[in-house]
């Protein structure tokens, strides 16, 4: 069992980071260069902030990132581009994203993060099934809501789905 005052815990806290789910992003970040000076982020299963934090802290004050959580995110961004959506993502629409951006009819972001993950059970099918399902539900958002070549993050818990939601997610993008 992994302890969670870790190492990761205490760098994060020095960091200033909300959570130690920043030093994902970062590594993912480091590796694969996806959030960039202006970029246009939607950051879902955003709460409690953290990687809003490493979003604004790599896309500058030109950049734009929209966070959506059913679960209130307390922390207040002093970045000018960071807007906040309450809610499940299943229940808020297309519209509502591109008006928080003051984009409305429509929104394209150049990076859509997922972080999502459904209220465990301890049974690891049934978290297992449910992640996946949140896994198409981003999948299914993507056509309208991220630019064409844009790159997509999504976490999701192995098991005997896995291999369709990844062979869904190879037809829809190049790498």
């Amino acid at each position: 069992m992994h302890d969670p005052q870790d190492h990761w815990f205490h760098e994060a806290k020095r960091e200033g980071y909300l959570s130690r789910a920043a030093w994902k992003l970062i590594e993912i970040d480091d590796r694969r260069r996806l959030l960039q000076s202006g970029s246009r982020v939607l950051d879902l299963g955003a709460a409690p902030g953290s990687w809003l934090q490493v979003v604004t802290r790599r896309i500058g004050t030109d950049g734009l990132v929209v966070g959506i959580d059913p679960r209130p995110i307390e922390h207040r961004f002093e970045h000018p581009g960071v807007r906040v959506i309450e809610g499940a993502l299943a229940a808020v629409s297309d519209e509502a994203i591109a008006a928080a951006c003051d984009a409305a009819p429509s929104i394209a972001f150049d990076v859509i993060l997922s972080d999502m993950a459904p209220s465990t059970t301890g049974d690891r099918t049934i978290d297992h099934h449910a992640s996946v399902r949140l896994g198409h539900e981003v999948l299914d958002r993507c056509a309208a809501l991220l630019k064409p070549g844009g790159a997509l993050v999504l976490k999701v818990f192995e098991g005997e789905a896995y291999a369709e939601l990844m062979a869904r997610a190879q037809r829809m993008f190049t790498t």
